[in-house]
């Protein structure tokens, strides 16, 4: 029963939804951004070096030997590197846009844990965490004139 009551609680608290939604959210921004590299990035980079096509750079082992079909027919050898050029393109955008998201994010939790900051409402756990340090610094200023 332990199990299940984990999971009820895990469930409830709200983050297999967050999970859940952060998976097909990454799902559908890993498709933008293949369909990115593929159609606008390799495409002009190709065109660079005089057409040549990132997905079917490879370096052959063994080429092929007889017609295909026939008997004793040996299927070529090779290490498609071109592929793994487009996936690293791929990677490198979404590592720059997943820091651009952090860093914006980031931005707005300062201000937002900031109780100083009237624009933004501050959670309530952190205005009452800064109004205890403040009434502990004050506490301390008079327990040193008190000794001065």
């Amino acid at each position: 029963m332990g199990i299940l009551k984990e999971f009820k609680e895990f469930a409830v608290k709200g983050n297999m939804i967050d999970m859940a939604v952060g998976i097909i959210i990454g799902t559908a921004f890993n498709k933008v951004v293949d369909v990115l590299v593929k159609q606008i990035i390799m495409p002009p980079l190709s065109m660079l070096t005089n057409g040549v096509n990132y997905a079917d750079r490879k370096v052959v082992l063994q080429d092929s030997v007889g017609v295909k079909g026939e008997p004793g027919f040996v299927e070529e050898v090779a290490v498609g590197y071109g592929l793994l050029i487009e996936t690293l393109v791929d990677f490198l955008v979404i590592g720059f846009v997943v820091f651009l998201v952090v860093k914006f994010m980031n931005r707005f939790r300062n201000k937002a844990q900031d109780p100083k900051n009237d624009k933004v409402v501050t959670p309530k756990d952190i205005e009452l965490l800064s109004n205890l340090n403040d009434l502990m610094e004050e506490q301390n200023k008079l327990l040193k004139q008190r000794q001065n």
